[in-house]
């Protein structure tokens, strides 16, 4: 009987250990899957793709400003020189769609008063017990003027007139000129070619990598990209910033030469070491 008794509890100890360790072999494999393949046995390289285009359109911003007392007549003044530049623009060739109003401010100008001056209340004679100061009374603020901006952005695809066109809007009475930069219109096929460059500079280093440090290349875990446009010329009228006029002057046509534009793109590949 106590054999019997033996036999089973040796029975019941050893089912229970390889209960144990079957548990354990399924929690180490379970866990081991869970963790991404090659994150501690990975390496990381990158590299830039370049594309030079050229620019196939130029962008600005002008700005026609009034002052006045009369808000209903800067208004009239301020609209009408608006207009007439939006005319020589059409007729110059830029599309109306090219042609946005993007700012349309009237901002009041007010008078303050100097109200800190004491006033002597009592008697006048210096020393006087019946002689005080008291805060003189200050009117609030008022407005006397008003400030009206009105600001329009500019696409111009022929080149050959923009000189023309930056003298143009001054004489028709715009006072202040944003920086003129060229630009690529659709820059989705450039970016697609800065990325192939960069991607397969990329794949180059990382084989250069895997024989000098003696390993093999596994498998592409992830890739990071991201790209950025570059100006490498950019023309602004008054040295690369705005300049303005108290009124409208008769201006000559500058000189505007496009320049080129880069586009550049990283990518950042992942590959598991084998």
């Amino acid at each position: 009987m106590e054999n019997k008794l033996k036999t089973t509890w040796y029975i019941v100890l050893i089912l229970g250990v390889l209960t144990l360790s079957y548990g354990i072999i399924s929690y180490v494999n379970t866990y081991s899957r869970s963790i991404e393949p090659g994150a501690y046995r990975s390496f990381s390289v990158s590299a830039e793709g370049k594309v030079v285009a050229q620019p196939d359109i130029a962008q600005f911003s002008f700005s026609v400003i009034d002052e006045g007392e009369n808000l209903l007549t800067i208004q009239k003044e301020n609209t009408q020189k608006a207009n007439a530049i939006i005319d020589f623009l059409k007729k110059q060739g830029v599309d109306a769609l090219d042609i946005k109003t993007t700012d349309y401010n009237i901002s009041p100008k007010y008078t303050y008063y100097n109200c800190n001056e004491p006033v002597s209340v009592g008697s006048q004679q210096v020393g006087s017990a019946s002689s005080f100061s008291k805060p003189k009374p200050c009117p609030p603020p008022r407005i006397t003027g008003y400030t009206l901006t009105q600001t329009i952005s500019v696409k111009i695809r022929d080149f050959s007139k923009i000189g023309d066109v930056l003298s143009g809007i001054v004489e028709y009475g715009a006072n202040n000129v944003s920086s003129l930069v060229f630009t690529v219109d659709d820059p989705t096929k450039l970016e697609n070619e800065a990325r192939k460059e960069a991607i397969l500079k990329a794949k180059e280093r990382a084989k250069q990598i895997a024989e000098v440090g003696g390993f093999k290349l596994g498998k592409l875990l992830s890739i990071e990209e991201g790209y950025y446009p570059s100006d490498v010329y950019r023309y602004g009228v008054g040295g690369g910033e705005s300049f303005s006029t108290a009124k409208p002057l008769t201006a000559s046509a500058p000189t505007i030469e496009p320049g080129s534009k880069e586009i550049k793109a990283t990518v950042t590949l992942r590959y598991e070491i084998e």
